[in-house]
């Protein structure tokens, strides 16, 4: 480092920060994120990764191992930490507090993430279209619908999911559950979020704030989301056989069954 960079941050901190990486061992880790270096490439997928430990936990969505088990609830994980985060939530302990709200989490990951709801941060921005996102796991399911990976897989019909809870979901097709009654009527649902959407038929309620470009008022978020693109003319869905975008996946869809194999 030069002698102006010296006297900016301070000798003593600069050479903690080395001191650090050399403890932990992540010095030559931190230098590929400089150089986009990812040697490590998975031979189900494609997608590639900065170390061996990174690829280890990727290969588990293939294979569905899960080697660390909750011993309160026997629910299985693919990394220690998130065990040590899931045992959070049969000890309550939420030792991560917000100074900005009287919120607190169990982790600090989700202070973090949380956090941004105050600032507004989103550091996470799409190199496919204008779409920032505050979360990782957030825009890294984003990514998937221009990539089109579908990573989580359902055994008993082959169908694949980018999101792991739209794969729960779609089980109970298969098992019949239905576990969501409506109060009001006799029906029953298989998602909680579709037994929220059918109470609206009984009260008329229309939660979401009406669109700041028009009076428009929506029941459902998600409609809400694709009515604003009407306004922005946001396109987020890429054809991977040709040049063209689409403001809605359904629209892709049909698009994609005109294209040639």
């Amino acid at each position: 480092m030069n002698h102006e960079m010296n006297t900016h941050l301070g000798e003593k901190h600069i050479n903690a920060v080395w001191q650090s990486f050399y403890k932990k061992g992540n010095l030559m880790r931190h230098l590929k994120i400089h150089t986009e270096e990812k040697p490590y490439q998975c031979i189900q997928c494609g997608k590639a990764f900065i170390d061996k430990g990174d690829i280890k936990h990727h290969l588990m969505t293939h294979t569905g191992e899960k080697p660390y088990q909750c011993s309160q609830c026997n629910e299985p994980f693919t990394q220690k930490i998130n065990l040590a985060t899931h045992m959070q939530t049969h000890t309550g302990e939420k030792p991560h507090e917000c100074t900005q709200c009287d919120k607190a989490l169990s982790c600090n990951c989700y202070l973090k993430n949380h956090q941004r709801t105050h600032t507004g941060e989103k550091p996470h921005q799409c190199s496919q279209c204008v779409k920032a996102l505050s979360q990782t796991y957030l825009f890294i399911i984003h990514q998937r619908t221009h990539t089109g990976e579908k990573p989580y897989q359902c055994n008993q019909c082959g169908k694949g999911f980018s999101v792991k809870t739209n794969l729960s979901n779609h089980m109970k097709i298969h098992t019949g559950e239905r576990p969501y009654q409506c109060s009001q009527c006799d029906k029953s649902f298989s998602r909680n979020s579709t037994l929220a959407n059918h109470k609206r038929k009984h009260t008329g309620e229309k939660p979401y704030h009406q669109c700041r470009q028009c009076d428009k008022a929506f029941s459902r978020n998600s409609t809400l989301v694709n009515h604003k693109r009407t306004h922005t003319g946001e396109k987020p869905f890429k054809c991977r056989q040709c040049d063209k975008s689409f403001s809605w996946k359904c629209v892709l869809i049909e698009h994609q069954r005109t294209q040639p194999m």
